[in-house]
């Protein structure tokens, strides 16, 4: 596959991570796994060469800021009330729009890829299953597996899945639940 990538946004370590991306060795490590999974599912599914960019740029750049300080975040986006840890995908697409990235299927699956969005296209979908499938999370091993082993088969159904197992998961530890998250939920049925 041909990188879509505009040169401006590759540090010049070769991650594939913009230069002000902030990352520990964890973070770095979770985004070759999300990046690899949805690379596998793209060559599986045959996709365009631009639709498999989208989804690895993606996946490349969902956590580029994860590891930033939150007043560095709430600068970025002007939110002074979202919880610390839904501010990074949002301060990422900022700073890559900025930086000149257009396509908004990419800036949105990475503005959103925490809470979901109802009105996402396929590369949306692909990263919020990546994020949850990746193989590196310690639950549900056997589940999650066989999950992204269908993702090429049964798309669909693996997304409707993960975005069920996500907002039980939510449910039962009493966590907040963003109205995108029930906006997206109610979009499936």
């Amino acid at each position: 596959m041909k990188k879509s990538r505009s040169a401006d946004l590759i540090d010049p370590a070769g991650t594939g991570l913009p230069s002000w991306a902030q990352v520990g060795e964890k973070r770095l490590a979770h985004i070759g796994r999300v990046t690899s999974l949805l690379r596998a599912w793209a060559t599986a599914m045959r996709m365009s060469p631009d639709e498999a960019n989208a989804w690895i740029d993606a996946g490349s750049w969902h956590d580029a800021l994860r590891d930033a300080p939150e007043d560095q975040l709430r600068e970025i986006t002007g939110d002074r009330t979202s919880p610390y840890g839904l501010l990074h995908g949002p301060a990422a697409a900022i700073r890559l729009a900025a930086e000149g990235e257009k396509r908004k299927d990419v800036l949105d699956a990475i503005r959103y890829h925490t809470i979901g969005s109802a009105s996402w296209k396929q590369t949306g979908r692909a990263l919020y299953i990546a994020d949850y499938l990746e193989p590196g999370r310690k639950f549900l091993n056997e589940d999650r597996n066989f999950l992204a082993s269908q993702v090429p088969h049964n798309f669909d159904g693996v997304f409707r899945q993960v975005v069920r197992f996500r907002l039980d998961w939510s449910v039962r530890e009493g966590n907040h639940i963003y109205p995108e998250t029930v906006e997206l939920w109610n979009s499936l049925r």
